[in-house]
């Protein structure tokens, strides 16, 4: 009797569909998490296949945790943060607006930074080839006061066309 009264109300979610199989649709956050992952590995020029030699998967395994198909455990998270060299809430950053909403992440708690608001850049931009190429780039500039420098005149030549 008690066991009833403990599950009354709660929303049981089925494991099959209609035909009798397991619905194979990714979660979102999944999803998320795994764009996320794919981001940073690619923004630091590392194979899929480095990733996972450097976990201790295979490079299906990480195909599979960026496609959101297999969930990332807390302990695997934490690791590839570590790999990665991100903080765990950098898998988070940046969810779309209705996802956070419908999982209750509080917009406030997703801000960039402490002096001013970030626009929070599209997955599209930050995934597209071009990009990941100019950050490369950047990063591949040795001398600190030669990247500033670069840096303040992308910034000029992005404030004249606005």
């Amino acid at each position: 009797m008690l066991v009833e009264e403990a599950v009354k109300g709660v929303k049981v979610m089925p494991e099959n569909d209609e035909r009798g199989e397991k619905e194979s649709r990714p979660s979102p956050i999944d999803v998320h998490v795994g764009s996320r992952i794919r981001l940073r590995r690619t923004l630091l020029g590392m194979s899929q296949e480095k990733l996972g030699d450097a976990l201790g998967l295979t490079f299906q395994q990480i195909q599979k945790y960026e496609r959101g198909v297999n969930r990332v455990g807390a302990s695997r998270l934490f690791d590839l943060a570590r790999v990665l060299d991100v903080p765990v809430s950098f898998f988070f950053d940046d969810m779309p607006e209705p996802l956070a909403k419908e999982y209750g992440a509080p917009s406030a708690r997703r801000a960039g930074g402490f002096a001013e608001t970030q626009e929070a850049f599209g997955e599209d931009l930050m995934g597209r080839r071009e990009t990941l190429e100019l950050v490369r780039a950047y990063y591949r500039i040795g001398d600190p006061t030669v990247r500033k420098r670069v840096f303040e005149l992308l910034k000029s030549l992005a404030s004249e066309e606005s």
